[in-house]
């Protein structure tokens, strides 16, 4: 008896970790080919712009929003689903890859001190104080505009740009310090030539660091200006070096920003390579190698990849967009992160399909060739890969990857390539 309630209780464990597995991957969004995750995110992405379209309008008194039924009511979903939201990634949050190795209590613990998690719960905390305590947080209402701020966690150009803030943030402190001295220098001048000629302007250094400020900025309002030559000398000084002091954050930014998107296209790039069971044996160093013979081709909406009875010579990796491989008898889609092609690397033969894009795709192609010309580099590379063409196993393995599709495979098409 005891042993079966063990069992019952073993597999009612194994069914929610499975299930909160399986809510981390549609809250996160983990897989590009899970519809589900897109159908929840884009939901959510709606939701959030439409709340702060109605936070942006409840500020307009002819509108009455505040008084209308129906905004009442789509204030109170609203705050019922980021509250589930909310509850849901903090339930997750032990699914974290950076919090493998911690106890449940302690990856939660964590995650609800990110900001990312703070700026969750403000979204709709203090609205359920005020509905439900009669607690007055009007003043607080524009705090509806950081759902605005939650957009950054479904945008992957968000958070590669503020990866690049966390990353350059000494630089960027730097440059403030800078510009905070060019402000300070350049009042302090500004008072000592300009003084005694327009002392309302000018007759403090705080009152002229707002023309500083203006100035070091390249705004220039114009309600305030220099009268004296000297004065005309200090503004030009101002100017140029404003010029350089803008310059170099936003120097700084856009290069460490394509560094980013470069190093988050080779970490997917080299994720896509070593998925494929012809380079599965391979080390870092000869996927690196694979990867470097890699071109990139981008195939509009009904561009022809391949024909169906050409010679094979080339695999194509799917960065972005959808590909259909036409069959005599079906059509197969494949997507995001998959592959198709690969047999034709390994003999030479016609392809058994046409490759038609779906929709803007970009491509990622490895030429016969080029693996050839890597191979005479390291002639390690092709050992290993002559090995698994050799093995029947390696070879079964490839034949029965289910991400590619199977009937352009040997032995399911008139043809051999892939």
């Amino acid at each position: 008896m005891g042993a079966g309630k063990g069992q019952a209780g073993w597999r009612s464990a194994i069914w929610r970790r499975g299930r909160r597995r399986r809510t981390y991957e549609v809250l996160e969004r983990d897989s590009p080919q899970d519809k589900l995750a897109e159908k929840v995110n884009y939901g959510l992405i709606a939701l959030i712009l439409v709340n702060v379209l109605t936070a942006v309008l409840e500020t307009v008194p002819s509108m009455m929003l505040r008084e209308a039924v129906l905004y009442r009511a789509f204030e109170l979903f609203s705050l019922t689903i980021f509250a589930i939201e909310y509850l849901l990634r903090v339930w997750v949050a032990p699914e974290n890859p950076r919090y493998r190795g911690l106890s449940d209590a302690r990856a939660r613990a964590i995650y609800v001190r990110t900001p990312a998690a703070i700026i969750d719960l403000i979204a709709w905390l203090p609205f359920v104080l005020t509905m439900f305590f009669g607690i007055d947080l009007r003043t607080l209402a524009i705090l509806r505009l950081l759902r605005f701020v939650k957009l950054a966690r479904y945008s992957p150009g968000m958070q590669s740009l503020l990866e690049v803030l966390h990353s350059e943030r000494q630089s960027l402190i730097a440059c403030f310090w800078l510009l905070a001295a060019a402000v300070l220098i350049s009042a302090s001048a500004m008072y000592v030539v300009e003084g005694n000629v327009q002392p309302e302007q000018f007759g403090s250094i705080p009152a002229a660091m707002w023309w500083a400020m203006a100035t070091v900025t390249t705004v220039g309002y114009g309600d305030t200006y220099p009268v004296t030559l000297a004065g005309r000398v200090v503004a030009a000084l101002t100017m140029i070096t404003g010029i350089i002091m803008i310059a170099l954050p936003v120097g700084i930014i856009a290069t460490a920003f394509v560094d980013v998107i470069k190093r988050r296209d080779f970490i997917i790039t080299w994720g896509m390579v070593a998925r494929v069971p012809l380079f599965a044996d391979l080390d870092a160093r000869g996927i690196g190698e694979i990867h470097k013979a890699l071109s990139a081709h981008t195939a509009q909406p009904g561009e022809l990849i391949v024909r169906r009875g050409d010679e094979a010579t080339s695999m194509y990796f799917i960065a972005s967009g959808e590909v259909a491989l036409e069959f005599a008898d079906e059509t197969v889609v494949l997507s995001d992160g998959q592959f198709f092609g690969e047999m034709a690397l390994m003999q030479h033969a016609r392809r058994a399909a046409t490759a038609r894009a779906r929709t803007r795709a970009m491509l990622l192609m490895l030429n016969a060739r080029d693996l050839a010309d890597v191979i005479s580099r390291h002639p390690e590379i092709g050992e290993r890969i002559r090995a698994m063409i050799n093995d029947d196993e390696g070879l079964r393995a490839v034949r029965h990857r289910v991400d590619i599709a199977v009937p352009e495979l040997p032995g399911k098409g008139d043809a051999a390539d892939g």
